[in-house]
């Protein structure tokens, strides 16, 4: 796809605002008869109070498990037997309930969102199930050495911070979560801001079969903007013995919101790094090394800080290779610009991506909720796509040597392996505080 070429821009949506204050934007399709909505509310793991961490992706779970008059046995039923989808779920930012159905089965179904909001039973024993469940899930993942090095990044980056645990929770704490905790958790629902967004063929009584989702009893603004300050890093290496044959290596920074401007930079850097096989981690570590089992880039949008994090798994035998190759590649960020080519290439890749991802009514339900959610405008994706065309080599390297100049460094793998990593980290720039201030 040319990096000239203008993809069709999203139609604007039908507006309206519920009674309680929460914002509903439709945009109809022609196709099949099905409809996708998704209920953004902003709260998410970042809102977990201390001592409570787990609590929104527990009460997350729970909301279908029983409310207003159904159990979650019927609930189930009901949706089930009608062969659409309805789920649950938090992350970092928010929670989110997603419901896919045909256009005829939505008037009993999009009252739903409203009584699921509003009225949750938070049965004891669904709340013991549900909680058993997910201290099951993060015991599983002590055991993914990619999952531990994920997280002690986190926690280095982050802290005691929104974004420095898991959202399933800190186990100890999880373990305590009952239901006068949830009950809090569910009456603070929407308080931050909330989003309502249909994409599909919605049924013509549609604001009337909203109404419940929108009573006073449960009022919600709109998201505002967040654009703040990036995050202040201090580089740092994190490490965690595990008896395995490989070494995980994950080196990243805190950088900027999404809202902020320059996250558009830091996503075409992303295109560019870890986006295919093209890209130049893939090339540089697997290709011309034969590094990496796997190696791409995090950078996922958030309202807050976003990590911007490179990860690799290579053998344990050449950790010391890997490492001096990963941290090359990332000093290689903050030296040299990229060229035309490569920066035509990633908006190339940015494009594509963007296209892909509008081909759904879900897809596009997603993506516009989320960013309704951040508090950016409707159109924010396409005018990202007009921005990144006017972008150059230097203007990202700007970026980079802003918010990328102080990495950390975590490591996950057997004890030889990350012996041989920490001398690597240490023998670098970063790893010498007077070496990251010369970059500032």
């Amino acid at each position: 796809m040319s990096r000239s070429t203008p993809l069709p821009l999203l139609p604007q949506p039908e507006r309206f605002e519920l009674p309680g204050g929460c914002p509903a934007s439709v945009l109809r399709r022609e196709g099949p008869a099905i409809l996708s909505a998704r209920l953004w509310i902003r709260g998410g793991s970042a809102a977990d109070p201390p001592g409570q961490r787990g609590r929104a992706q527990l009460l997350a779970g729970l909301l279908s498990r029983g409310c207003g008059d159904l159990s979650g046995d019927q609930l189930a039923d009901l949706v089930e037997g009608l062969g659409d989808e309805l789920r649950c779920e938090a992350s970092e930012d928010a929670l989110v309930i997603s419901l896919k159905c045909a256009s005829d089965d939505a008037p009993a179904l999009l009252p739903l969102l409203g009584v699921m909001v509003q009225r949750p039973w938070l049965d004891p024993d669904q709340i013991s199930l549900e909680r058993q469940l997910n201290l099951q899930t993060l015991g599983r993942l002590r055991e993914d050495p990619f999952q531990q090095a994920h997280d002690q990044l986190r926690s280095h980056l982050y802290g005691e911070g929104p974004y420095g645990h898991d959202p399933l929770g800190v186990e100890a704490e999880l373990a305590d979560l009952d239901r006068p905790q949830l009950l809090d958790a569910a009456a603070a629902l929407g308080s931050q801001g909330a989003a309502l967004v249909l994409v599909g063929r919605p049924p013509h009584d549609l604001e009337e079969l909203l109404q419940p989702l929108g009573s006073q009893a449960w009022s919600s603004r709109s998201p505002s903007l967040l654009s703040g300050q990036e995050a202040v890093n201090e580089a740092g290496l994190v490490l965690e013995e595990q008896d395995t044959e490989q070494l995980v290596l994950m080196l990243g920074a805190a950088t900027v919101p999404l809202a902020d401007p320059r996250s558009l930079a830091l996503r075409l850097l992303q295109c560019h790094l870890g986006v295919g096989m093209s890209s130049r981690l893939f090339v540089a570590l697997r290709e011309d090394h034969g590094l990496a089992y796997d190696v791409g880039v995090h950078a996922p949008a958030r309202c807050g800080a976003a990590p911007f994090v490179f990860h690799l798994s290579s053998s344990a035998e050449r950790a010391a290779e890997a490492t001096t190759e990963l941290l090359a590649e990332w000093q290689r960020l903050l030296d040299q610009p990229l060229s035309e080519e490569e920066l035509s290439l990633a908006i190339a890749k940015f494009r594509g991506a963007s296209a892909a991802g509008r081909q759904t009514c879900g897809q596009i339900a997603d993506r516009q909720a989320m960013v309704l959610g951040h508090g950016l405008g409707w159109s924010y994706a396409d005018e990202a796509l007009e921005r990144a065309g006017s972008l150059d080599p230097d203007s990202l390297h700007v970026v980079a040597r802003q918010l990328l100049s102080r990495p950390s460094l975590s490591l996950c793998g057997p004890p030889q392996a990350l012996r041989a990593a920490g001398k690597v980290w240490w023998a670098h720039p970063f790893g010498r505080p007077s070496g990251v201030q010369a970059l500032s």
